[in-house]
Formats: C-alpha cells, structure tokens, sequence
C-alpha cells in the first residue's frame, strides 16, 4: 500500500504547478475507457455498457469520443491562449495547427494500414488493405474538428461561435430531415434517419467507393460512422469544449464560481438534448444534434465534479494512472492501436494470439464475460507500463 501511495506521488512531483489536473485527469480516464472497450479478450463476451448502442439511443461507450472531442476544444482554448500570451501571432498558430492536423490525420490512416493477414499464403497487402484504406476514422474525424474549432476560435468571438455552433446544429437537422437523395435503382427517399439509409449515408456512399468505407455492406448505401456530413455536428462538439474552455480562463471568477457555472451549463445541456430526442433520436453515428447536447453535459458536469475532487478539494491520489495516461493520450491510442491489431495478426497454431489468450487463460479462469473483460484490463495493465515508462523519463509524444 505504501509502495502504491509512493507511487502516485511520484507522478505528481514532475507536474506543472499551473496545470488543470481536472482537465488532464479527465483527459486520461477518457482515453483509458476508449481503449478498455476497443479491446475485450472476445466481441461475444461483452458486457451490454461496454458496447455501443445499435442504432439509436446511447450507452456509456457511446460518450467516451464526444468527451474527447470536448476536451480536444478546451484544451485548444487553454493551450491557444497561453500561445497568444506568449507573442505568436495568429499565422502562426493556423500554421501549427494545420501540421497538427494532417499528422493526426495520417496517423489515423497508418493504423488504417497496419494489417497483415500472415495465416493467408496469397493475402496481397497492396490490394486488401492500401487500395481499399478506409479515409475515415477516429484520429482522422479528430484532427478534422481540431482544426476546424482553431480557426472558429481565432477568428470568431464568443457569442458568434455560439450562434455558429446552434447554426450548424440546426442546418444539420433541416438538411437531414428535408433534402432528398436516391438510390442507383432511382428509388427516392427524403427525411430517414435508418441503418443504411438516410443523407449521410448518402453522401458517403457518393464520395467513396464501399470498400473504402466501415459499413460496406450497409444497405442501400455503405456508410462511416465518421463519415463526411456529420463531421458538422461534431465540430460544434468541439466548440462546446472551446466555449468551456473561454469560461475556465476568466480571471475575476474563482475555481468554485466556475465550476458550479459549468455545472448548470452541463445540466442545461443534458436537458436540452433530452428534450430534443423526442423529435431527432440520439445517435452516435449520425452525430445528431440531440447526441451533441447530451454528450456535451455530461462531459461539462464530469468536468465540473473533477474540478471540485481535484483542483478544489485537492483529493488527487486515486487519479495519478490516469494523469499518466492522459499525459501521452496520442502515444497511447497508437500504441493500444498496434498492439491490438498484432495479437490477430500472429498465430499460436491455428488461433490468432489473442484468441489463444482469451480461450487458454482468461476464458478458463473467469469465464466468459468476466474473462473478456479482464483481458482488456490485462491490456490496460501492460499499456500503462509502457507510458509510465515514458511519464518518468518526460518523454511526452506532442502530435
């Protein structure tokens, strides 16, 4: 136990006495719950808040990407304003985020890319995974809004990115709900909101060929669930971040005024975005602008509460793993990313590795949803030696 507390200590003895531990702690515990549920021992054996919802509605899992995405815009508002402080000069601050951008983006297609099936004498990498990359993806749709959110909040005061955000919301609704699109049997459709079939969709299904997209057998039309159109709505899920982010660096405020703030505005939020899936379901594929509301309040009233246990109450202890993980969230994803894709790459007979651990040790011991899940924890356990190490020696992998 002392070795534990010892070791939590460490972690904050090498940070920044000007930090927002809420908003680096919050950083990691979201990071940690993403690759938790992008890595069960088995996709049968998962327990039923560790998978997304099917379609309409939401699950726990299906808050972890908008809170990223959150705190992907409060943390440009924090960083950006720190860079205006410092002398740079708006140019310069485009410039960098524009590198920072296509690096995320060429990331995301990396670990697109890293495949290979070696049990399959005649698999062609060059035709099975290059020509049919998908374009799409999580880094990709993140380095997307980052962008996006820098020059909104450049250029454009608080209460214009206010009305843009509510702009995009309502443009994305009215457009989903009221422009037609059809099929290639010249079948007409306007209004729908269905698996396969709605503008998005659609869209996605005109700019790529299905190969190149997630759901390729959708139909009628093979889609991404970060597709092209409803990138929009997450850009004000960012936005979201930016504005809470402008609140946090009002000076003449206290810590606590700022954080019951916010509070409200969470509460605010979840409200509306509940009261908005009467007429527009929740959905985190389409992004809906019900989904953008609801995962925006939960993400400010999470923040709010880290804020208080935190940066207020000074309870810090429990929360150093993630500090860690946080610290490194990039290198983390890339890292969890590269790993997961090998333990299927590579075989123990004629199992791929994962397979074999899940069935001959997890399975065997816990059984099977307890197995599948302490596999992932297993995953978690040795991903945070490899950042720790990385913590210690103040090795920080800045995109």
């Amino acid at each position: 136990m002392f070795a534990i507390k010892a070791h939590c200590q460490s972690i904050f003895g090498a940070l920044p006495d000007n930090r927002l531990l809420a908003l680096d702690v919050f950083r990691g515990m979201t990071i940690t719950a993403m690759i938790l549920v992008n890595n069960p021992g088995s996709w049968q054996h998962v327990y039923g808040p560790l998978l997304h919802a099917k379609w309409h509605g939401w699950t726990l899992t299906d808050l972890i990407f908008p809170f990223f995405i959150f705190i992907v815009g409060v943390s440009i508002t924090l960083s950006g304003q720190r860079q205006l402080e410092q002398g740079k000069s708006r140019g310069d601050i485009v410039q960098h985020a524009l590198v920072r951008m296509l690096k995320l983006f060429f990331l995301g297609c990396f670990l697109a890319l890293f495949y290979y099936n070696f049990k399959a004498v005649d698999y062609n990498w060059f035709n099975e995974r290059l020509l049919q990359i998908r374009f799409m993806g999580v880094l990709q749709r993140i380095a997307l809004v980052y962008f996006a959110c820098v020059l909104l909040w450049l250029f454009l005061p608080r209460l214009p990115l206010l009305v843009v955000g509510l702009f995009i919301l309502l443009g994305y609704w009215v457009a989903m709900a009221a422009i037609p699109y059809q099929d290639n049997l010249g079948n007409q459709y306007i209004g729908l909101l269905d698996y396969g079939n709605n503008l998005s969709a659609w869209l996605d299904s005109q700019l790529f060929a299905k190969t190149h997209l997630y759901y390729s057998s959708a139909q009628p039309f093979a889609f991404d669930p970060e597709g092209v159109l409803s990138t929009l709505p997450a850009i004000v899920s960012g936005l979201s971040g930016v504005l809470v982010g402008q609140w946090l660096c009002i000076e003449k405020y206290s810590m606590e005024y700022k954080a019951k703030f916010l509070a409200l505005f969470g509460g605010g939020l979840l409200l509306l975005g509940l009261t908005w899936s009467q007429w527009l379901p929740i959905n985190k594929a389409l992004w809906t602008p019900s989904y953008v509301l609801l995962s925006s309040g939960w993400a400010s009233l999470t923040l709010a509460a880290l804020i208080y246990i935190l940066d207020i109450y000074k309870l810090r202890l429990w929360s150093a793993p993630f500090l860690v993980f946080g610290a490194n969230s990039i290198a983390f994803f890339m890292f969890a990313g590269v790993v997961g894709r090998l333990v299927i790459m590579f075989y123990v007979g004629d199992m791929s590795m994962k397979a074999w651990l899940f069935q001959h040790l997890y399975q065997p011991v816990f059984g099977n949803l307890n197995g599948s899940l302490a596999y992932a924890l297993s995953f978690l356990v040795l991903s945070y030696l490899v950042m720790f190490a990385m913590y210690r020696r103040q090795i920080f992998w800045k995109v």
